[in-house]
């Protein structure tokens, strides 16, 4: 199975790959006695800019973390957006050993550092909970004579086709490479640089398809403007109806991206297990069981440790795939 990528307005590994991070003084180390400290103010990093998914997690949580007091002190939450979550991490990765820097994660968190020589990669951080996957769903325009998966397959095998994503080497692009592989069929991947423009090509029939996460496009999907034909995730959010998992249709590809929460490099133990524990109580409230249903993710809870081992096979299957089909050395 052969596998095109055509890059739009993209943001390429070149430039990534010249992204310094700048060693920055942050906040004395948490104690066993003390942590957290009132009087210490929470430097929370959001590696992307405002109304992505990374950022929309990101103050849901904090705004949980307030309404039930769980924290006691004060919480900075900074968008450090640039080179797909690069210098936001890269900024919390100059927290090494800190207790008061904390982070969301997303799919970039594994792919950025494949294909970007960053100085970072996900298991130098400390981990504290995957709180949820964010799966994709492959849809077509409304208007398209393709009604069914099945026949978007059959179709592909004839005539191989193209189809849309956000960022040239992430999740957007391993989802359906993956898929394609175990269906059979070959398609061309076109990299966009959002989510805006690429509906937009997909609307106006430049392309053939494309992948998104069903809550940025759940309203054209509603309105009939999109058709949606498989699901990437383990289960169908409610959202999307009767449409079908990849794995229901004998084609599981075991790919989601990580929605978690990540502190610095070596952060104190009792930092880390405060964390876990608070994240347990943040998960069981009914705000975040609203997040979760408002955003179309799967509810996934893994914590510490088992966390970290997440992440590391994740890495390395991403890296398996993205070697095999030549979009990384």
């Amino acid at each position: 199975m052969k596998t095109t990528i055509t890059q739009i307005k993209g943001v390429g590994a070149t430039t990534l790959a010249a992204i310094v991070t700048t060693s920055l003084t942050f906040a004395t180390p948490a104690s066993a006695q003390s942590y957290p400290s009132a009087d210490e103010t929470l430097d929370w990093t959001i590696a992307f800019g405002p109304g992505g998914g990374n950022d929309i997690m990101a103050r849901s949580i904090i705004e949980i973390l307030r309404t039930h007091d769980l924290y006691p002190g004060d919480i900075s939450a900074e968008n450090r957006a640039g080179g797909s979550g690069a210098v936001g991490w890269g900024y919390l990765y100059g927290q090494d050993g800190e207790g008061y820097g904390i982070s969301t994660t997303s799919g970039s968190f594994v792919t950025t550092p494949l294909q970007a020589d960053t100085p970072w990669q996900p298991e130098d951080f400390t981990p504290v909970a995957l709180l949820a996957t964010d799966d994709l769903v492959l849809v077509v325009n409304g208007s398209s004579e393709i009604e069914t998966i099945d026949q978007f397959i059959a179709n592909a095998k004839e005539n191989p086709v193209n189809i849309g994503g956000t960022g040239s080497v992430n999740v957007d692009f391993i989802v359906p490479t993956l898929f394609a592989e175990k269906a059979g069929f070959e398609f061309d991947y076109v990299s966009f640089n959002s989510m805006s423009e690429q509906t937009t090509a997909l609307l106006s029939n430049a392309l053939d398809a494309m992948v998104g996460n069903p809550g940025e496009i759940l309203g054209l999907i509603d309105s009939g403007d999109l058709r949606p034909l498989v699901f990437s995730g383990q289960s169908t959010p409610a959202a999307l109806g009767d449409v079908p998992t990849m794995a229901d249709i004998g084609f599981d590809i075991g790919v989601s991206m990580p929605r978690g929460l990540i502190l610095p490099p070596n952060a104190p133990k009792e930092a880390q297990d405060w964390w876990i524990e608070t994240m347990k109580k943040v998960v069981e409230t009914p705000e975040w069981e609203e997040y979760i249903t408002s955003n179309t993710l799967t509810p996934t809870v893994k914590y510490g440790d088992e966390f970290g081992e997440f992440l590391t096979n994740t890495k390395n299957g991403f890296e398996t795939v993205l070697k095999n089909v030549g979009a990384i050395d």
